[in-house]
């Protein structure tokens, strides 16, 4: 039996979801394959100086500067944290070869940025010979040193604007493949249609009315959140809301102690997000890989923000909502209640709507597929791929 390492952190919510995701579906695959889910951050505990330093973990600190909105300066600061960990990185290989001399793992598959250098080259030095991959969960790199490193790897992205930036830093077309999208929960695929206008009404927001979903990520974002409810409410009565809050547990009491002048559904933390979305007619929210894609798969046009305090890993993203012409991107969400008056302009939102049903985003499915390649790969020894392997998927 093969033994694959999946490698994620908690710093914001997406890399555990997609790590998890993705052990699911091998799992319940014809693989036989014996899937381990390796949190990164307890492995370097001890290496961790903003735990030293503050008590926090650094994936705390990361979630909590998200729920506060303290992003800006973000790209600043990451630089900083990126220069910590080149500082440390001598240390950390020596920790994460220890790690993997004890797994053993026949393949490691990374879903963190930041890192990949350490994992690969400690993986390299533990077992000889064994395939290391990164799965970008961004839709493109944030360079340099964020997803994509030059070492001797495979890269799995989910854009072609990923695959360029691949190829850019110099590695081959056959290390490289194309997915259809970022993963996604099996329950975006698996969930249950429902009598939407029904579902409405039992839960008080008006069966035929126009509804938003908003949303902002795991770790929600309080000023946000609070400014769009704010500002949609005294747009007029003519749309409801679905405000989700995530593990921001002071949110939903400061949401619903506002008096407003629509129907809203409050909700904290909850996992069945698509249920929520198949009650929406379109998303709201930050710029994350994972809510762009999960909003698409429901088929729901979003809209966004980019500007100052936008994670700079996640700028392209709103680029990739214009390109794609799935949605509408603000500057700023004080202007949310224009923002949303032009989306749902009959034509605009028909033909956003349209764009984001066509989408087929199957990426969940598609990477067992590579991974079993690859390893077939590592086991000819010689370096070619099999015969028939295709880069897209």
């Amino acid at each position: 039996m093969r033994r694959i390492a999946l490698v994620y952190f908690d710093a914001g919510g997406g890399h555990r979801n997609a790590a998890m995701a993705l052990e699911q579906v091998l799992q319940q695959s014809n693989l036989r394959w014996e899937v381990h889910l390796v949190n990164l951050q307890e492995i370097l505990d001890e290496l961790d100086i903003v735990r030293r330093l503050t008590g926090l973990r650094i994936q705390d600190a990361y979630n909590r500067m998200l729920q506060n909105g303290w992003t800006l300066g973000s790209p600043q600061l990451l630089r900083v944290l990126q220069g910590i960990i080149r500082l440390y990185h001598g240390k950390t290989v020596r920790l994460l070869e220890r790690y993997w001399q004890g797994l053993r793992p026949d393949l490691a598959v990374s879903l963190v940025p930041h890192f990949n250098r350490a994992l690969c080259e400690s993986l390299r030095k533990a077992c000889p010979g064994r395939p290391f991959v990164t799965v970008l969960t961004d839709f493109a790199d944030y360079p340099p040193h964020f997803w994509i490193e030059r070492q001797e790897q495979f890269l799995i992205c989910g854009s072609q604007r990923a695959v360029e930036q691949a190829r850019e830093l110099g590695h081959a077309d056959e290390r490289i493949f194309q997915t259809s999208g970022m993963i996604l929960n099996p329950r975006f695929y698996n969930y249950s249609p429902l009598d939407r206008g029904a579902e409405r009404s039992r839960l008080g927001l008006e069966a035929a009315r126009t509804t938003g979903l908003v949303l902002f990520g795991g770790q929600g974002a309080r000023k946000k959140m609070l400014e769009i409810d704010r500002r949609l409410s005294e747009s007029g009565p003519q749309i409801r809301l679905i405000l989700i809050c995530g593990k921001n547990e002071r949110l939903p009491g400061e949401l619903r102690a506002q008096a407003r002048g629509i129907p809203r559904l409050i909700e904290g933390f909850t996992t069945n997000v698509p249920y929520y979305m198949q009650l929406a007619d379109f998303f709201i929210g930050k710029p994350g890989p994972g809510s762009i894609a999960e909003a698409l798969a429901m088929g729901l046009p979003v809209i966004v923000e980019r500007n100052a305090w936008t994670l700079p890993q996640e700028r392209y993203n709103a680029s990739w909502v214009r390109e794609k012409q799935v949605g509408l991107v603000v500057s700023n969400f004080n202007t949310v209640a224009d923002a949303v008056a032009q989306l749902l302009e009959k034509e605009t939102f028909a033909q956003f709507r349209c764009n984001a049903r066509k989408m087929r985003n199957r990426a969940l499915f598609e990477i067992p597929d590579v991974l079993s390649r690859i390893l077939q790969e590592s086991n000819r020894g010689d370096g070619a791929l099999p015969q028939g392997l295709s880069r897209d998927l």
